[in-house]
This record gives C-alpha cells, structure tokens and sequence, in this order.
C-alpha cells in the first residue's frame, strides 16, 4: 500500500524532479526503493535517523 501512494506522488511529478518519501518499517524501508528503481526511478539519497524512519529521496524517470 506505500508504494502505491509513492507512485500516485512520483505521477504527478515532471520527470527530473526528486520526490521526498519517508518509511517507517521494515516492509516499506524494503519494497519502496527495490520497486521504485524497477520502475524506472532512480534513489537520489537514503537515509534513517535514530528513530528508524528511512528518508528516501526519488528521481522520477522518463
């Protein structure tokens, strides 16, 4: 279910533009990034702070 609210943001977005996500879990911190890059996105950054939510920063594909 993450993931498919990530994909309806990187939609709206132009391709080039970096989408700011964060995950908490293991399943998103897992699932997002693998099913971001295999649909043609690129991971600019990703990083987790002490509270373990992962920051990760998109690149939308062509």
């Amino acid at each position: 279910m993450t993931f498919v609210r990530v994909r309806l943001a990187l939609d709206r977005l132009a391709p080039g533009e970096v989408l700011e996500v964060l995950l908490a879990g293991d399943e998103p911190r897992r699932n997002v990034p693998r099913t971001a890059v295999e649909q043609g996105h690129t991971i600019v950054a990703q990083t987790e702070d002490p509270s373990g939510v992962t920051r990760l920063l998109l690149r939308r594909g062509a």
